[in-house]
């Protein structure tokens, strides 16, 4: 993408969040979110499915295409633009007439009680009652006629009652050229709708955190885990922003995104129907399970070895185990506490890990260095068992949901040597590599702080370059341990216990003219103080509160 690109994109999020604004006075708070990102939704699936339409009619015109019909087709053209295999093959929705946009747009203000002709296959006739009623069916139609989409999209714009807000809302979306240069609809709607959660997020304050993760952090740790193929897991997805990442990350590599397959869990419905939306935008094939469920007692995938598994599940969860026995396969390094799930949901991340695989988890700092409550025996018998690849340390108010400080923990079931060229591990057994990010990153506002793109890229490069064999250590920032090293801290696994101080700068000044020059500054400073003092005393004399001197020193 170029900064010209990036530019239309910056503009489009801007008018179209403001369009979307236009909603607060009409909808409640918990409810404007998914107003705004079902348009979305059946704005993307539409112009998906008429970018491939108009292909196949291309395609059935054409002479030397294999799908052409000839030059007298008449209506076997029309039946064969209705055909749904054409449009499953390359992974596009079926969007029944009633759903087009098109259709939605020009009806969007006819008066209630119209009776509208719909061509679907055959002609039937629809009574329009009003226009959030029109949006409901015409979700329930897309739900019906793509199986993947089933129980995901919120059929809720009649009970919203906004109605008068709708029509505007839909020319906003339909007049925005949803292609620029290289982007395509794909590429400028999931972009859209990534921005509108990180918007919805911060508006949602600690609720917001439920279901987004920061895109740096999230980019962070898919540049050090590089899922270039292989099934890619998250047991707690919130909105899927690890999956949005991962697939980016393969495009920019030159891979194809048909080499990961996608494994989630969420156990908050709404989160799991914003997290399916998401995929269906970008045209991913997913799975997440048949229903949102809790992870713990009802997983949705209980026989998945996963190559890649992210995460960011809450902090410091309490009241998680009900349901979930001591002898659970899972707790293979000790049972997690009932008051804290930090170690629960590490060693169930652990015991879907494939043979080789690695796994990248965000936890409340805590994680590091608690021995409460069996935690420290847990971590010791982690680290015994060579698991921990790399600690992560983050800066503080990265999250719109919490001000609790976070680290990333890295675990791999092999550091064996393996792969070739830049992906050339070398063994590195017996080690563990730890990373002081706390002083990277800027304040984006007064709240927020965030990485900037080169701070991810240190953070990964100086992973990667460990992997490789190459000397890392930098005092306060990186530092390469051994599992000696760790024993000797307890199995504490704070980077700043293994980091260090930043090595200060000399500036060349010998110690005896460095020490000469700031004692004659301090006596100057000194004798400055005692005049200001003495003239403070003389004037409060002046008005009749004079000081007391000072009593004698207490030994």
């Amino acid at each position: 993408m170029n900064s010209e690109e990036q530019q239309f994109l910056n503009d489009l999020d801007k008018r179209l969040w403001n369009a979307a604004d236009r909603l607060r006075s009409n909808v409640n708070p918990s409810d404007y979110m998914h107003v705004v990102l079902g348009l979305v939704f059946l704005k993307y699936v539409s112009d998906a499915f008429q970018e491939r339409r108009a292909d196949l009619q291309a395609a059935f015109s054409n002479p030397e295409h294999d799908y052409y019909l000839g030059p007298d087709a008449g209506d076997l053209l029309d039946q064969e633009l209705e055909a749904r295999d054409y449009y499953l093959e390359k992974n596009v929705f079926w969007v029944p007439a009633l759903a087009r946009w098109d259709f939605i747009r020009s009806n969007a203000k006819v008066l209630n009680g119209t009776v509208l002709q719909v061509k679907n296959g055959k002609t039937f006739d629809y009574e329009f009652k009003s226009i959030g009623r029109l949006l409901d069916d015409a979700l329930e139609a897309v739900e019906k006629d793509n199986p993947k989409l089933k129980g995901v999209l919120d059929k809720s714009y009649a009970r919203w009652r906004v109605d008068d807000a709708l029509p505007g809302l839909i020319d906003a979306f339909s007049d925005v050229p949803f292609n620029h240069g290289s982007l395509k609809a794909k590429d400028i709607l999931g972009h859209v709708y990534e921005y509108f959660l990180g918007e919805f997020s911060i508006a949602a304050g600690k609720r917001g955190g439920e279901f987004y993760t920061p895109k740096s952090i999230v980019s962070l740790i898919v540049e050090m885990l590089q899922p270039y193929q292989g099934r890619v897991y998250d047991p707690c997805c919130g909105s899927g922003g690890f999956f949005v990442q991962s697939e980016r990350f393969v495009e920019e590599h030159g891979g194809k995104v048909g080499q990961i397959s996608i494994y989630g869990q969420e156990a908050n419905p709404t989160t799991w129907r914003l997290a399916s939306m998401n995929m269906a935008i970008r045209g991913l094939d997913f799975d997440f399970g048949k229903e949102p469920a809790s992870t713990y007692t009802r997983a949705q995938h209980p026989d998945l070895r996963a190559d890649f598994i992210m995460a960011n599940p809450p902090f410091n969860m309490k009241a998680w185990k009900d349901g979930v026995k001591d002898d659970d396969v899972r707790w293979k390094y000790g049972v997690p506490p009932d008051g804290n799930a930090n170690f629960a949901w590490m060693q169930h991340m652990i015991h879907h890990l494939a043979p080789h695989g690695s796994m990248a988890l965000l936890l409340a700092n805590g994680s590091m260095s608690s021995s409460t409550s069996n935690e420290g025996e847990i971590r010791k018998a982690i680290v015994e068992a060579d698991l921990v690849e790399c600690m992560v340390a983050l800066p503080g108010q990265l999250f719109t949901n919490t001000q609790i400080p976070a680290c990333i923990w890295f675990l791999t079931k092999s550091k064996a040597a393996r792969g070739s060229g830049n992906s050339a591990w070398k063994d590195r057994q017996g080690q563990t590599l730890f990373i002081d990010a706390r002083n990277l990153g800027y304040m984006k506002d007064r709240v927020l702080r965030d990485f900037k793109p080169e701070d991810v890229a240190r953070v990964a490069n100086t992973f990667h370059a460990w992997k490789r064999g190459e000397a890392v250590d930098e005092p306060g920032y990186a530092k390469a341990a051994t599992l000696a090293d760790i024993r000797a801290h307890d199995h504490v696994l704070t980077p700043g216990r293994y980091v260090g101080a930043a090595a200060q700068e000399d500036d060349g000044e010998p110690f005896d003219q460095k020490m000469a020059r700031l004692t004659a500054t301090l006596s100057e400073q000194f004798a400055e103080s005692a005049r200001l003092e003495a003239a403070i005393r003389h004037n409060l004399a002046g008005l009749g509160y004079p000081l007391q001197p000072p009593g004698p020193a207490q030994g």
